[in-house]
């Protein structure tokens, strides 16, 4: 046994294990069992550090020919078949046609579009559904056409495995994987590539994105081609786009390029940005019009995308502005609108994606490990083992604004569940949460409930519930935007709860002695109130009852074997008879 121990430790191969462990089969099956546990972990790890790097990978990329190849390319590697390749959804022709691969020899193949519903790719395309087959040629599941088996045949592929690529809701495309030998495709395959799929996805629209705004720039730039010092500035703002810079960079560019200060505000007037002298107060007005417009002593200019204004850039400090400056100026506001439509959609995108995580750990029907995947993905700095959990209730659009910075940076995960706003915050207990979200309760006017800390999984799912109890008696106690936790509440939280909590609460404290009595015709009940009631004295209570002290001795025995030990320490007795006072005053035992 020692020298099986000594090979796993050492990562030795199954021959090996097979060979140390002799004629002993259970001893050579349990170590087999164990090294294929093993190897399954270090496959998920290594494909999981794998996903990282290929979202690194994409994440810098920018020709968007680039970024395909870098897909199809992983994608056969991480799958490990002979050949990958990805096509594109064609919005005018509606089909999909081949625009990357890797592995392929065929150049039919490589010309192939993909009708909707016809092949494999087309059903992946037409339901956006993963699909895959051992032996293509041969499944009738699918749509065979002349034009695709030809492809295919000459190719001399025989698996395939397909995943769409979809963004919010919107087809780009199909992944492929596929072996010119038949092999099955296992789950675990199928997920990964479906995960590469969802990075590929956006990161195809992120470049799109990026590209159509570099056209934009090159665009306006190619109409004053002849004013340097415009070809100069359109180089900086699209840098600063290409390279994800953020509106502050624009607005110090501007400020640079032209010997200005700017100002860059929100739809509401609200400071997004600042560059340059400012002076204390900016007298300015937005202008209605959407070219730059004198106003006083400053020029406006609305940051418009889509129709809809999401800004304006101030620009004072200047007397003057040249045509070929306020061309720059018009430019920049383009630019800036775009990035403010782009870091509006990011946000949403990523409250989206944590609203659905939170809605999954919450209801528990998602798959643990697939949970913590995607929670590591979204929360990589955090710690997920000890959660605490707030629930908002009310009008709690601003809680989010109004959280200080160190909750903000504790915070794990955040959206909508059941009518509330949820808070997953780390590195935290409940009093020094409750305590922080006192003054957002108070000046949002919400209530909140503060639980936990709770481990990943059922405790969490359980907090969550306990959290929404807890906001529910507060709310009928008064207690209205207020930050609070179950201990905060004491027993009078129980009982302003009767209508909704009471029941529960003493069935949750005394259920088994309750239903040892129901079943048995017992009275454990009375002899625990009798025994209270005499001041915890096993003989006063029998003198009560009218029978043996052994027989109250007895009884407590069992109800310590019902509710476990310690049920008489100073806490738990105080829940055992607010719940004996509950279960009496109430009829709830009637």
């Amino acid at each position: 046994m020692e020298e099986l121990l000594r090979l796993l430790a050492e990562d030795a191969p199954g021959s090996e294990l097979a060979r140390a462990a002799g004629e002993d089969a259970v001893a050579r099956d349990l170590a087999l069992r164990i090294r294929a546990g093993m190897d399954a972990s270090k496959k998920r790890e290594a494909e999981l550090s794998a996903l990282v790097d290929v979202a690194r990978e994409l994440a810098s990329a920018r020709d968007p020919g680039g970024v395909l190849d870098t897909i199809v390319h992983r994608a056969r590697t991480l799958i490990g078949t002979d050949v990958a390749y990805l096509t594109l959804y064609d919005e005018t022709r509606g089909d999909t046609y081949m625009r990357a691969t890797d592995g392929s020899v065929s150049a039919a193949f490589q010309q192939l579009r993909l009708p909707l519903g016809a092949g494999l790719g087309g059903l992946v395309a037409e339901t956006y559904k993963p699909y895959w087959t051992a032996d293509y040629p041969s499944d009738r599941r699918f749509r065979h056409t002349m034009p695709i088996d030809d492809a295919v045949g000459e190719e001399g592929l025989v698996a395939i495995c397909g995943t769409p690529l979809i963004v919010d809701g919107a087809f780009v495309g199909v992944l492929f994987a596929s072996n010119r030998t038949a092999r099955p495709f296992s789950r675990d395959e199928v997920s990964l590539l479906g995960s590469l799929a969802t990075l590929a996805a956006v990161t195809i629209v992120q470049v799109r994105a990026a590209a159509e705004t570099a056209a934009a720039l090159d665009q306006l730039s190619a109409a004053h081609a002849g004013v340097e010092h415009a070809a100069a500035a359109h180089d900086r703002f699209a840098d600063i786009v290409l390279s994800g810079g953020d509106v502050d960079a624009i607005a110090a560019a501007l400020a640079e390029l032209l010997g200005v200060w700017v100002v860059l505000v929100d739809a509401a007037g609200n400071e997004l940005a600042v560059a340059g002298a400012v002076p204390e107060a900016v007298p300015w007005q937005e202008s209605e019009s959407g070219r730059l417009t004198r106003i006083g002593d400053c020029w406006v200019v609305a940051a418009t995308a889509k129709g809809e204004r999401l800004g304006a850039l101030v620009i004072g400090g200047a007397d003057d502005l040249s045509g070929a400056d306020r061309r720059i100026v018009e430019r920049a506001a383009v630019v800036t609108a775009l990035v403010l439509l782009f870091r509006r959609q990011s946000a949403e995108q990523s409250q989206r994606a944590q609203a659905d995580l939170l809605a999954d750990v919450l209801s528990g029907s998602a798959d643990p490990r697939t949970l913590t995947d995607r929670l590591r993905l979204l929360a990589p700095n955090h710690r997920h083992d000890r959660l605490v959990i707030a629930v908002c209730r009310g009008d709690h659009t601003a809680v989010r604004a109004r959280l200080s910075a160190p909750l903000e940076d504790r915070l794990v995960l955040s959206g909508p569940y059941g009518g509330d706003l949820v808070l997953l915050l780390a590195r935290t207990t409940p009093g020094s949460a409750a305590r922080e979200l006192a003054e957002v309760a108070k000046r949002g006017g919400v209530t909140i409930a503060v639980t936990g800390p709770a481990s990943w999984g059922e405790p969490l799912i359980e907090a969550h519930r306990q959290a929404a109890r807890v906001v529910g008696t507060m709310l009928r106690l008064g207690r209205h935007g207020e930050s609070a936790t179950p201990d905060d509440l004491g027993v009078a939280g129980l009982v302003g709860a009767s209508d909704v909590d009471v029941r529960g609460h003493v069935h949750h404290v005394l259920g088994k002695v309750i239903d040892y009595d129901t079943q048995r015709g017992t009275d454990l009940i009375g002899t625990l109130q009798a025994y209270f009631a005499a001041g915890q004295s096993p003989t006063r209570a029998a003198t009560a009852l009218h029978i043996h002290p052994n027989t109250v001795q007895q009884r407590l025995d069992r109800v310590t074997a019902l509710l476990g030990d310690g049920w008489l320490s100073a806490d738990r007795s105080l829940d055992v008879q607010v719940a004996l006072r509950l279960h009496s005053a109430l009829g709830l035992g009637q």
